[in-house]
């Protein structure tokens, strides 16, 4: 994937990876591989929107303990935040969304989404921080531990045909069937920010059962279990 100098800018100030972060938009102690070329000094700051994330290893062994290799090795789509940018500005009334997400936040995102890069060695990525599906404390991602950003919404997907309190069918779904377009809302973000930069009000609660738009959403299993999380937009009903 072609690396583009929106992502980032380049500075000879550096500043240590393991420094204490006073502010939203920070950096980190860079010797680097762009696009093939080494940067030996320097800081790569992320701009706009864009968050800079050390990505967590890949699982290299099975529950059950067998060792996993080369192309078998499970890649995670979850990382550290080390920076971020301060944010993007409405194209038309110039207002500055902050960002979301700060240094320190665990993410997951999307398995297609992010520009990686090597830093001293480590796998890292550049995503956006609509890329962001949910974030989490501490080192595991649990249901507890994890909340969703902006207009997202974070859903148990039922994977057999249930009834809800109304008498309404879930319908059922496996692995090699389309994905399901319904379940209960467990997690919902605090909305997404209006043009003139002020939070809109969330239609959706914790509780609710939810239709969204065939093939929306991005899945997250957790604790073993198939979760979706959906924007705002996506949602056709509640119920």
């Amino acid at each position: 994937m072609k690396f583009t100098a929106a992502l980032v800018s380049l500075s000879v100030a550096s500043v240590s990876a393991f420094a204490p972060l006073s502010t939203t938009t920070t950096s980190t102690t860079l010797s680097a591989k762009i696009d093939g070329r080494t940067v030996e000094s320097g800081t790569v700051v992320p701009t706009n929107n864009f968050i800079l994330v050390k990505v967590a290893p890949a699982v290299e062994e099975t529950e059950g303990g067998i060792l996993l290799t080369g192309k078998a090795k499970v890649q995670k789509t979850e990382g550290s935040v080390v920076s971020t940018g301060p944010g993007k500005t409405h194209p038309d009334t110039g207002v500055l969304f902050e960002m979301p997400i700060s240094a320190g936040d665990n993410v997951v995102y999307g398995t297609y989404d992010g520009t990686e890069i090597d830093i001293d060695g480590e796998k890292h990525t550049l995503i956006r921080d609509d890329d962001v599906l949910v974030r989490f404390e501490g080192d595991e991602l649990t249901l507890d531990s994890c909340s969703t950003i902006q207009d997202a919404v974070l859903v148990y997907v039922e994977t057999k045909e249930v009834a809800t309190e109304g008498g309404i069918l879930l319908a059922a779904s496996s692995k090699t069937e389309s994905r399901p377009s319904t379940g209960k809302v467990v997690k919902v973000g605090p909305g997404r920010c209006a043009t003139n930069g002020e939070r809109m009000e969330m239609e959706i609660e914790e509780g609710d059962f939810i239709k969204f738009r065939d093939y929306a959403g991005n899945e997250v299993e957790i604790e073993g279990e198939d979760y979706t999380v959906v924007r705002a937009l996506d949602i056709l009903a509640k119920f």
